[in-house]
């Protein structure tokens, strides 16, 4: 029997953050493991699979950063990028799974001929790069997925760079400032095209919890970015500082990231059960199909 009085702090912390992941672990797999089961739609549950498993890597990867607390800034750079190259798959996936849910098919030029023509009002900036109103086609279909697609192209190149510079010490201010706008140009682009998505075909969607989907991925992000920024924000006030001359105030505020992560994540992985329930298709899968087609 484990005595927690004869653990100092961090190998609580760390055993505690394992649990956590173990349970991340636990709701995730038995949520993938329903859709298998009732494996009737591949197109749309392979995207499923993807994006549910957002979570528990995000958790896997925060708990390796735990596990050596005081790796390299390119380590800590290279963990950074494993999740945020997976979020943008994500975010492309969940485009695609709205695309099925519409029976709408850029490669083969399928578009219903129920949703051609609707209107897309486009808000500023965007108004600087494209028409106030446009109706909605094939071409309009397109350049959104090529919006969200172009995030999933430029956020592993980026990550690659970051790593091969800071390894040739090479990684300077004005360089990480550069790639910083470009990368949130590139995530707001990708995150707009989803939204004006969702706004163009809210009630078709609706019987499949678009915005609960959503908010599952965007709370992921949305709660890693924030938190991080609060905690950079915390450190420069010095109210998260070092008591040791060998451990860096930067390795604190990495390891309170990582834990906070690790927690966060079992609760995502139980909000999955009800954004990605496995009922569509599991026994009322054909009650389903009537309303989807009505």
């Amino acid at each position: 029997m484990l005595d927690l009085t004869k653990l100092n702090p961090g190998e609580i912390v760390l055993i505690g953050c394992a649990f956590c992941v173990l349970l991340t672990l636990h709701f995730t797999i038995q949520l993938l493991s329903q859709h298998l089961f009732y494996w009737k739609n591949p197109k749309e549950q392979k995207a499923i699979i993807i994006i549910i498993l957002m979570a528990p890597i995000y958790a896997a990867v925060s708990f390796v950063g735990l596990l050596d607390f005081r790796g390299s800034k390119v380590f800590f750079m290279s963990l950074e990028s494993i999740k945020e190259c997976y979020e943008a798959l994500v975010i492309a996936k969940f485009m695609a799974l709205m695309y099925s849910f519409l029976n709408i098919s850029i490669s083969k030029n399928i578009v219903p001929d129920e949703i051609k023509g609707r209107e897309i009002h486009h808000s500023f900036p965007m108004t600087l790069f494209q028409p106030h109103t446009v109706r909605l086609d094939h071409r309009v279909l397109r350049l959104l997925k090529l919006w969200t697609w172009q995030f999933v192209i430029i956020r592993p190149v980026l990550s690659l760079l970051m790593i091969v510079l800071q390894l040739l010490g090479l990684y300077i201010s004005p360089i990480s400032w550069t790639f910083t706008i470009i990368l949130n140009v590139s995530v707001s682009l990708a995150l707009y095209s989803l939204v004006v998505f969702y706004h163009v075909f809210a009630k078709e969607l609706e019987p499949h919890k678009p915005l609960a989907k959503f908010l599952c991925i965007k709370g992921i992000v949305f709660f890693c970015f924030w938190q991080g920024i609060v905690l950079e924000i915390l450190v420069a006030m010095g109210v998260i500082r070092s008591r040791h001359s060998w451990l860096k105030v930067e390795l604190i505020e990495e390891g309170i990231q990582n834990v906070l992560v690790c927690l966060e994540m079992v609760v995502f992985s139980v909000l999955q059960q009800y954004a990605y329930s496995v009922q569509p298709y599991s026994g009322d899968v054909g009650k389903w199909k009537v309303k989807k087609n009505d």
